[in-house]
């Protein structure tokens, strides 16, 4: 892998063109400068471009060829006049821009082909999902929608996310401004997990603790099983509060402790309960 000294531009000949330009932006982003030290408008580049360039060193590799001694190069790729900057990914020009540019300009066309933040959380969630782990891709896909709340795919990424972890009304509320261009078959897919999660909360069971505690509101133990079916029927946080009512009543009362830590411990990190009912539980405990 080739690389420039403190992200000084690496000078391409006809020794290193193919290494530099076949092989690296298979990997990178290859950012040519062409210029000539006669070219004043080319000085005044360098340094704006070499400040960008250290910026994203992971996905940019900043080159330059120096027109009166690589003519063969600069001829290859069409050059007519200085400075000419092109991006080069997989052996092919992809975009770039001729003459005097501003900083803001040169970002405006690297902006279109660098890779965002939002795509690393989201990559990170999507890769966690695929191995099953929910509550890992749940804190990425967190990530990705803080750097990017309008991307429709982070945003059903993160709905299919907190399906997963118990809060199907928070993942409902994020797919209502999906409109019906957007509405597509991973769409469907969560808004049908929503619906067993909520047919789940009508079950037999859960329905007549429900009316167990209507009749004995006052009955701990009914609250407890209530509050277990409620968590496996993905209502973690209508769970939580009704345990954390029967703390506060009594705090040595059957396994209800180990139940309410268990259920804030499983959710993933950056869940706002996780941390909400952390503090309420530690101020009954302290």
């Amino acid at each position: 892998m080739l690389a420039s000294a403190n992200n000084s531009p690496l000078d391409i000949t006809l020794e290193n063109f193919q290494q530099v330009i076949l092989e690296e932006s298979k990997s990178k982003i290859v950012m040519v400068q062409f210029w000539a030290p006669w070219s004043e408008p080319c000085t005044e580049l360098t340094p704006v471009l070499q400040a960008i360039a250290s910026e994203y060193t992971e996905s940019l590799l900043y080159t330059r060829v120096n027109c009166d001694e690589q003519q063969e190069i600069a001829g290859q790729f069409g050059v007519r006049g200085l400075p000419t900057v092109i991006l080069v990914k997989d052996s092919q020009p992809i975009d770039g821009f001729a003459g005097p540019q501003s900083e803001q300009q040169i970002r405006d066309v690297l902006e279109k082909h660098l890779p965002k933040a939002e795509d690393g959380f989201l990559n990170e969630a999507l890769q966690c999902i695929q191995n099953g782990d929910y509550h890992s891709a749940f804190s990425f896909a967190k990530q990705a929608f803080e750097a990017n709340n309008e991307r429709v795919d982070i945003r059903l990424v993160l709905a299919d996310c907190y399906v997963e972890v118990g809060q199907s009304a928070l993942a409902k509320k994020l797919l209502e401004p999906i409109t019906l261009v957007d509405q597509d078959a991973q769409y469907n897919i969560i808004v049908g997990k929503i619906e067993l999660a909520e047919q789940a909360s009508e079950s037999p069971e859960l329905k007549q603790l429900q009316a167990d505690l209507e009749a004995d509101p006052e009955n701990l133990d009914i609250k407890v099983k209530l509050a277990v079916q409620l968590h496996q029927a993905h209502k973690t946080a209508e769970a939580l509060e009704l345990l954390l009512s029967v703390l506060k009543k009594d705090l040595s009362f059957g396994d209800a402790r180990k139940i309410t830590l268990d259920i804030i411990n499983a959710l993933p990190d950056g869940e706002p309960l996780k941390s909400q009912y952390r503090r309420k539980i530690y101020s009954l405990l302290y």
